[in-house]
């Protein structure tokens, strides 16, 4: 099992599929509440995007985006269900802290669903910090939010 990562950008044919594929899996996670953030997970064009390939197959991504001077926020973090349990989520939100940070952020926010249980988990492996909802977020009932300070790049 080989795991390779590749930074791209959002018109990655790769990237699309996934986010394609995410889309379906939080639709059958959370059903009709998609509704209310299907509007927030619209991809615009995006210059820091992370694939994930196993073998060669493209199976995780994650991308980030400005938020404010100093922070950028993840988005689309996602690895495929035949992918799971393989560390590639951690490989890939590593990247992207480090791509961030040489890009002289110093914190990444994210939010989440709160039946994505298993993402809680990957963003407290890697010491981010619960915080409450922020921007468009702010009232949505099924919102988890984090934030991370990070540490500066040695680029």
């Amino acid at each position: 099992m080989q795991i390779t990562l590749k930074r791209t950008n959002s018109g990655d044919k790769d990237f699309k599929v996934l986010v394609t594929q995410l889309d379906k899996d939080l639709r059958d996670r959370n059903g009709d509440v998609m509704d209310l953030y299907d509007e927030h997970n619209v991809i615009e064009e995006i210059e820091t995007v992370v694939i994930g390939y196993l073998d060669s197959i493209p199976v995780a991504c994650g991308c980030f985006k400005k938020y404010d001077a100093n922070t950028a926020e993840v988005k689309r973090m996602y690895v495929a269900a035949q992918a799971r349990g393989k560390g590639l989520s951690f490989e890939i939100l590593t990247e992207l802290e480090q791509w961030a940070s040489a890009l002289n952020y110093k914190y990444l926010i994210l939010e989440t669903g709160n039946k994505q249980i298993e993402a809680h988990g990957l963003y407290k492996k890697a010491n981010y910090k619960q915080i409450p909802a922020y921007g468009v977020y702010r009232g949505l009932p099924d919102s988890v939010c984090f934030k991370k300070e990070l540490k500066p790049s040695a680029l």
